[in-house]
Formats: C-alpha cells, structure tokens, sequence
C-alpha cells in the first residue's frame, strides 16, 4: 500500500489532483471500527487531538486540501484527514500515525466523503459540457 504524505499532496497544483491523490474509494456502510468506535470517540475529543487538530488547520490556513482556491465558508465544519486508512490498533495503542502532521490533511465533510467514497461529483469539479446549436433538440440535426 502506498503510504500518502503531505509533502507529497502539496506538490499537485490543482484541487482536483489533490482529490485523486487521496481518494479511496470505499464502500458506504463498511464498519471500520463496530462496537470499539468508542476508542476513536474517546480519541477525538481529547485535548492532545484537539491541539494537534488546530495546529493542522493553522498550517493549512482555512483551505480545502490545503488548496488556495478551495477556501471554507465561514462556520463551515473542518475535518482532518487522515490520509492513510488508521486501524482500530493505531487507535487503541495511540500509534504516532495518528498525530503525525505529515500524515493529515483539513477536508470539508462533503470532499471527506468524495474521498472515502469515491464520488468526484459530490466536489462540482466536472467539466461543464460544450453545447452547440441544437444539440438538445434532436429533431434539428
């Protein structure tokens, strides 16, 4: 498995490439951690995680993947990404993997999911289609 980094990620110019790096593409409902997710609850509320968390949002200074052109809205909830899969181990013995700066990234919810889930078309980055005259009306070709 390719280990993602940071330094990495910040070398692809663009958002979209930035997606592509980091999308996993996973299934939705698949249970990661079942009834130890406390572990990860107990975990992310932490004040450890939350100061790491607000050093990662200050080093990504309020983008989206650390995009410039991808700024959060005001008030608009900040995620920290994990960009390679943490297990239920990592969690449970408190690995390094977990608070390490060069392993993370800020994501909004919805570019969390586009990556988890594989759905480009959540993130509006689509090439808007080139229409040409008629090309809706078929009786007109």
């Amino acid at each position: 498995m390719k280990i993602r980094t940071y330094t990495e990620l910040i070398k692809l110019p663009t958002f979209k490439e930035r997606y592509e790096y980091l999308r996993i593409g996973g299934t939705v409902g698949h249970e990661t951690f079942g009834k130890e997710r406390w572990l990860n609850q107990k975990f992310y509320t932490s004040t450890e995680w939350r100061n790491f968390r607000r050093e990662i949002i200050i080093r990504d200074g309020g983008f989206d993947l650390a995009c410039s052109e991808r700024p959060f809205e005001p008030g608009e909830k900040i995620y920290i990404h994990h960009m390679n899969p943490i297990e239920l181990e990592d969690v449970a013995n408190l690995s390094e993997v977990l608070m390490d700066p060069e392993l993370v990234v800020c994501t909004s919810f919805t570019t969390h999911q586009a990556i988890h889930f594989g759905d480009i078309s959540l993130l509006g980055l689509e090439e808007p289609i080139e229409r040409t005259l008629y090309d809706t009306c078929s009786w007109r070709l």
